[in-house]
């Protein structure tokens, strides 16, 4: 959840440090943070806010070494001031960062204090510096002393610590919490991310559960769970360091939602052949998996979940296997019937979200066929629990609102549920359609997005706007569900979906002039449906905004209805269609009301915390 970088290094890292926090903000902006050895002793800078109030301090008070960590976080334990930033030192001698949550801290904190600790934060970080500084008491090297701390610890975590007493070394230990070594040339580093490092390396290593890594400028030493010395594979980047910068647009997600259709070309570019899927994409048994598979089980969280409900409607329709679709912070604590034959989907961006993988590890003792991982990181903990993948391709995903991430999920479910479907006797002529509606998806995506205007203009009439009712029918309900969560994650107006039929099972209550009304209309089976319950809204007085396909539009233009039209598609990737104005609806209102569209307050990026 929050960002750590590390250096160890012959040169001046303190601007190293502070360009790596501005690449990880994504994943923490409460507060930030630098601690640097010099030779007299251990110098840190902390503030609240954005890390480019950290860089206005550090250019106050400039300060060079050749080794440190720094910290970009976003609050679990302790409000976002000053004094809860990290990193936190132990008497003048130790420096942590941390990403996750010592869950034991309560117990190691009162066990610290009996040895005469004090506490200055309300974080549980500050048991992790004390305790690395009470072995070092002891007579352990740095190495050593982290070595035992981190076998006390409880919870998921990732830590980088400096020492006085090891001037030119930086150790780094991860459970739980992802963190990446970057291989340079008199320069050793640590991060949360690639995206950190990429102006200085493009050589990582991904760090294993467990893991423990000992940097200095010239050699890196990983250790595992056991304190055996290992040694793990180096990789080459693909991405370029200006992969993540924002170009021409004015926010991060406004560029990722004009990416999307270069991204669902990439996730389904050498996954098709003459007019099919292939199904080794996810693995060299799928295709007796799929035969072989009764149920499916998928389970996810925030917008993967709405995901994942979209892919229960195709499962369900194109095979007639039964789907489940599930939040993972709900299902790791259920104690699930699993029918026999049922294939396990863990649907994430980052691969590492916390509750997504206690999922997986919840799942692993429940006797499922096998276990698929669809996400945007090769080298996440997700994938590498699991025997079949199927990469989304996204690319670097950089503002909170999930937008190309999300879509590109959509596209590989699309992909699994045509192949389950085919493996059940799905009807060819049907198989094919879908497979040239997802071949033909980026062309619309991009028609789509040239009526950017159109909702930008309509976006206006949202302003003053404290309160928003999406409705969908069908597969779209779960577009609504998503439509409503983009409002409220970047605009912070409140915003709920429901299935539309459900108006007069309560939403209808709140409907008056003052709640706008956003529905999604493809000309589909239930279109006549969803015009009565627009009708219903209307009657109430309320202000119906309506994206529509174009061949219906015109019969949906009434008194207090705006409607904007979009290109007819087929009914088997209008979710991934009707998807991208409710992105941009988000994004304008958010951008009118002054918000901070890529950094919203008290969200992140990547939720590796539970």
């Amino acid at each position: 959840m929050c960002g750590i970088v590390g250096i160890a290094a012959r040169k001046n890292v303190a601007p190293l440090l502070i360009d790596g926090l501005k690449a990880l903000e994504y994943r923490g902006y409460d507060s930030a943070g630098l601690a640097l050895l010099t030779g007299s002793g251990l110098q840190r800078l902390r503030t609240p806010g954005k890390v480019r109030e950290l860089e206005q301090l550090h250019a106050a008070q400039p300060v060079v070494a050749e080794t440190g960590i720094a910290h970009t976080r976003w609050a679990t334990h302790g409000v976002p001031n000053e004094r809860n930033a990290h990193p936190h030192i132990s008497r003048d001698r130790v420096c942590v960062v941390h990403n996750g949550i010592i869950e034991n801290h309560e117990v190691l904190r009162a066990e610290l204090a009996g040895h005469g600790y004090g506490f200055d934060s309300d974080t549980d970080t500050e048991v992790v510096a004390h305790l690395i500084e009470h072995h070092l008491r002891q007579g352990d090297s740095l190495l050593r002393a982290v070595q035992r701390a981190v076998a006390r610890f409880e919870g998921a975590y990732a830590i980088a610590v400096v020492a006085t007493d090891a001037p030119h070394e930086v150790i780094g230990a991860r459970r739980g919490s992802p963190l990446v070594v970057g291989l340079g040339e008199g320069a050793q580093y640590l991060a949360s991310d690639i995206y950190a490092l990429l102006g200085e390396t493009r050589r990582f290593i991904y760090l294993e559960d467990g893991d423990l890594v000992h940097l200095t400028p010239n050699r890196i030493a990983i250790y595992d769970a056991s304190g055996q010395a290992v040694e793990r594979r180096a990789k080459e980047a693909q991405l370029r360091p200006d992969a993540v910068e924002r170009g021409q647009y004015s926010h991060y997600m406004l560029k990722e939602i004009h990416e999307q259709p270069q991204a669902i070309a990439d996730t389904l570019e050498g996954r098709m052949s003459r007019g099919r899927i292939l199904t080794e994409i996810f693995g060299p048994n799928a295709k007796a998996l799929l035969q072989q598979l009764q149920a499916v089980q998928i389970v996810s969280c925030g917008s993967s979940n709405h995901a994942a409900q979209v892919a229960r409607y195709w499962i369900e329709s194109l095979s007639g296997v039964p789907c489940m679709a599930e939040i993972a912070s709900e299902y790791r604590y259920r104690h699930a019937a699993v029918p026999a034959n049922t294939l396990l989907v863990t649907v994430s961006q980052s691969g590492e979200t916390s509750d997504t993988l206690a999922a997986l590890h919840h799942a692993s003792t429940r006797g499922y066929l096998a276990r698929l991982a669809i996400c945007n990181v090769p080298e996440s903990s997700l994938v590498r629990a699991s025997e079949l993948v199927l990469m989304t391709r996204a690319g670097p995903e950089i503002g909170v609102a999930s937008t190309k991430a999300f879509m590109t999920q959509l596209v590989a479910l699309a992909m699994l549920a045509l192949e389950i479907g085919r493996a059940r006797g799905l009807e060819s002529q049907r198989y094919r359609a879908a497979v040239r509606e997802l071949e033909l998806l980026p062309n619309a995506i991009t028609r789509v997005l040239a009526l950017d205007g159109q909702v930008q203009a309509l976006a206006q009439r949202f302003a003053d706007k404290q309160h928003a009712l999406f409705l969908g029918r069908g597969v779209q309900y779960p577009i609504a569900l998503e439509g409503a969560l983009k409002l409220k994650e970047i605009s912070y107006i409140h915003a709920e979906a429901y299935p539309a039929g459900e108006l007069k099972h309560g939403p209808l209550a709140l409907v008056d002039e003052d709640m706008p009304v956003i529905a999604v209309a493809p000309n589909d089976e239930l279109l006549e449906k969803l015009k009565s319950n627009i009708q219903e809204v209307r009657a109430r007085g309320g202000e119906m905004f309506v994206f529509a396909d174009e061949g219906v539009a015109a019969s949906m233009n009434h008194d207090r209805s705006h409607v904007i039209a979009i290109p007819s598609v087929g009914a088997f990737v209008a979710p991934m269609l009707y998807t991208v104005p409710m992105q941009l609806l988000a994004y304008h209102v958010a951008v009118i009301r002054g918000t901070d569209v890529d950094q919203p307050r008290n969200l992140a990026k990547s939720v590796t915390v539970e």
